[in-house]
């Protein structure tokens, strides 16, 4: 038997059955799908880098665009993954030298090196980084090459998992062996039997401090036989090992 008919208040000249259900808006089922995505998103990045604290990555984003959109022909890809352990505590320190010094110290972002380079680009025509080797890690594995604000959220919040989630060691690890050392050389291994015919093991500091000077833009920058800038700023590089020395790398294996 039917439901009897009650008045719709909201147009007293129609009926509506009291059995039939009320449909939400198509805007908030459209939000609600929305948000699901997003949640389902979000979940995704933390099982990632959870995944990549013990499994090796096989391939990630910087590798692939570079792949699909090499900014000159690459005649080989040359990538070997290999443990920290057996990556010259040279490379280790130099990268460290050169790009990051205070990564032992700082949770994924140095506030005084992005203070300084906020100061710097305001009054000149160079732009300055400030990104630490937790960032550029992060870019490496998850990210793409464009400068949005947005792109950079999105790489904060790979950092912070990160941080949060890994040893500086992993970090530094990860990083070395997914770091692009020239034209389709993709990590130490790969770079010091490329330029040096030996293993990233067996690098010397000066090999080292070459290959670390290379790192702003290995597709620019020559290693081997280095270029003159390359040769000014690996005898910087070295300079600032001297400073740092083992007791950085110590930080580095320690620091939870």
């Amino acid at each position: 038997m039917a439901t009897p008919i009650i008045p719709d208040p909201d147009d007293p000249g129609q009926y509506a059955w009291e059995s039939d259900p009320v449909r939400p808006p198509l805007m908030r089922r459209l939000l609600g799908w929305l948000a699901k995505l997003l949640l389902a998103a979000l979940l995704s990045t933390i099982v990632s880098v959870a995944l990549l604290r013990f499994i090796d990555p096989p391939m990630w984003t910087w590798r692939i665009e570079r792949a699909l959109f090499p900014p000159a022909k690459v005649a080989e890809v040359k990538h070997d993954w290999v443990p920290l352990e057996q990556i010259s505590k040279e490379l280790q320190l130099a990268v460290i030298a050169a790009e990051d010094q205070r990564f032992a110290e700082h949770n994924g972002f140095d506030m005084d090196a992005i203070s300084s380079a906020f100061k710097h680009n305001q009054h000149s025509g160079r732009v300055r980084g400030a990104s630490t080797l937790s960032q550029q890690t992060a870019k490496n594995l998850f990210m793409w090459s464009d400068r949005s604000f947005l792109r950079k959220g999105i790489e904060a919040w790979f950092t912070l998992l990160m941080e949060l989630g890994w040893d500086k060691a992993r970090i530094l690890e990860v990083y070395l062996n997914i770091v692009e050392f020239g034209p389709g050389i993709y990590g130490a291994e790969a770079a010091a039997r490329h330029y040096f015919g030996k293993p990233a093991a067996r690098l010397t500091r000066y090999e080292a401090s070459l290959l670390a000077a290379a790192l702003p833009n290995p597709w620019r920058y020559r290693v081997q036989p280095p270029s003159p800038y390359v040769q000014q700023r690996s005898a910087w590089i070295r300079r600032q090992m001297g400073q740092l020395g083992q007791v950085t790398l110590n930080k580095v294996q320690n620091a939870d």
